[in-house]
């Protein structure tokens, strides 16, 4: 069963993510999330049991308040991202859903940053899923070029995070 902080830390994701509907399952319980407009977030776990579960009842939190339409800036983002790129440029995209880390700790200077000279080795960045911090490498030799997203940012899998100029 989920603890009470994992359930929150899943509301914090959807909720800063694109997405309008989760749903995790593991070992009987169940956990359901859905947006619905900017008002809720609905949550419901059930107890793996022989009696049927009462009726899972929506949940409304603080934490899951939207005070904005939370597509505004990826949204607008996307399109700033495409007038930056460059046809000769790599892309690095990101391999999967997580938390993108410039650094691999709060206080550690960033990996890369524009104008760093990079080879298909050299680790990047840090993109942090289901508490597994997963090293992402550059692919290619090159120069960074641009950052596309922010320290701590919510990525999704196939999003640019970084343009490099190729050698």
């Amino acid at each position: 069963m989920l603890k009470v902080q994992e359930i929150r830390e899943l509301i914090k994701l959807v909720n800063d993510s694109n997405i309008d509907e989760f749903v995790y399952e593991h070992e009987g319980s169940k956990v359901k999330m859905k947006k619905k407009g900017s008002e809720q977030v609905v949550v419901q776990q059930a107890q793996p049991s022989a009696a049927p579960a009462p009726a899972p009842q929506p949940v409304q939190t603080a934490a899951v308040k939207v005070e904005e339409p939370i597509a505004a800036a990826p949204v607008q983002e996307p399109a700033k991202q495409e007038q930056a790129t460059d046809t000769d440029l790599h892309k690095i995209v990101s391999p999967m859903v997580g938390t993108f880390y410039k650094s691999s700790s709060p206080d550690a200077d960033p990996y890369v940053q524009a104008g760093t000279k990079v080879t298909k080795d050299s680790i990047v960045c840090i993109v942090e899923a289901m508490k597994l911090f997963n090293e992402i490498e550059a692919e290619v030799n090159g120069e960074i070029v641009e950052v596309l997203v922010r320290d701590g940012q919510l990525v999704e899998y196939g999003q640019p995070l970084f343009l490099v100029k190729p050698e």
